[in-house]
């Protein structure tokens, strides 16, 4: 098959197609990171992108069965420089070919992702139309124009029903409000104790106080947190709630949750130009003095200036860019981070989050 990238601003990219014979239409953006495509693209946080690999190769390591963060590819398509179709790895089950063309998700490879991404980081990420049919430049065109990208896929990116997760350990029990989140964030809560109660989004607040949790988690979730305006009227009350003291209850928000933290405290959030994505982003924990390699998957970001007077304080600062990566309340048992602690995929230096969390449950203090 042939591959087909086409930018709104009139870029062209050919190359070979790959995976399912389609053609979608999504953002465009970036990911730095060497490996972990399998939990990159299951990511239920690149919901309706199209994911250009800088790496130069993808798929060498093939497709397993156990690196899933959730049950489907949730990016619309995948931009590469080169593909292995003979994987070698003794978990592989199927290649990366076979993977999208099961899923029915487009890639183009073959074609110059350095030249896209400094494109990219120039012009801000940008919606694009990638096809492995033979459609002609005109069509393309109108479909890129036609194609409206909506802004709250964190909506119906994770769960719509309820569910639990029984631990035998049965040390605490989680509420945890779903915007898409990944299984490692989860198993990293269980492995702690954790019994945990999924709830899709909507749910109302009364509903998740009524259940008298040790603690809500505010998950990681695809889109512009501006978009979530149900949630953002949620968290709200669950902070009013939220105290120090004999039924304390703390809250942990990453990502997502870290974003609808500040907008339910009054403060704002924005776009970056070309978004955080990848496993080798530099962090600095004011509390620590100790900077951190990070997992980050994002295109939205606190305003600092913000949540000043608004009952919080910044506690992280991305080192590159110096955006906004993690706050803590001046009077509550609730904090955020803006990145992805339990490093699936990437580094797990952070890991130390979830047992302040713990913590929390326990009567700590931030």
């Amino acid at each position: 098959m042939k591959g087909t990238i086409y930018l709104e601003d009139g870029s062209i990219y050919k190359g070979k197609g790959f995976g399912f014979e389609g053609t979608r239409v999504g953002e465009l953006v970036f990911n730095t990171a060497m490996t972990g495509y399998q939990k990159t693209l299951t990511d239920p946080s690149y919901k309706e992108q199209i994911i250009t690999m800088t790496y130069p190769l993808l798929g060498n390591y093939g497709i397993n069965e156990t690196d899933y963060e959730s049950g489907q590819i949730h990016a619309f398509g995948v931009v590469a420089a080169d593909v292995c179709f003979k994987p070698s790895n003794w978990k592989s089950v199927m290649n990366i070919d076979q993977w999208l063309a099961e899923q029915k998700v487009p890639g183009v490879y073959d074609v110059d992702t350095r030249e896209i991404t400094r494109k990219l980081r120039n012009t801000g990420n940008q919606k694009c139309v990638i096809t492995t049919e033979a459609l002609s430049l005109e069509t393309i065109e109108k479909i890129c124009r036609d194609a409206f990208l909506r802004g709250d896929q964190m909506k119906d990116a994770g769960v719509t029903a309820v569910e639990k997760w029984e631990n035998p350990d049965n040390k605490y029990h989680v509420a945890v409000l779903d915007f898409g989140v990944k299984k490692s964030i989860l198993n990293e809560l269980y492995q702690r104790g954790c019994n945990l109660t999924i709830y899709p989004y909507g749910t109302k607040a009364k509903t998740i106080l009524a259940s008298k949790p040790d603690g809500v988690f505010l998950t990681n979730g695809p889109g512009d947190p501006e978009a979530a305006e149900e949630a953002i009227l949620i968290v709200e009350k669950l902070i009013t709630n939220s105290n120090y003291g004999p039924d304390q209850m703390p809250i942990f928000g990453i990502c997502m949750g870290h974003q609808l933290i500040a907008l339910a405290q009054g403060g704002l959030t924005y776009k970056l130009k070309y978004g955080h994505r990848g496993c080798n982003h530099g962090v600095f924990d004011k509390n620590s003095g100790r900077s951190y390699i990070t997992s980050q998957n994002h295109g939205y970001a606190v305003k600092a200036e913000s949540i000043v007077l608004k009952g919080l304080e910044v506690t992280h600062l991305n080192l590159n860019d110096g955006t906004v990566e993690g706050m803590e309340h001046l009077s509550k048992p609730v904090f955020s981070v803006q990145f992805h602690p339990e490093s699936s995929p990437g580094p797990n230096d952070t890991g130390y989050l979830f047992d302040k969390f713990i913590n929390l449950m326990e009567g700590g203090r931030l």
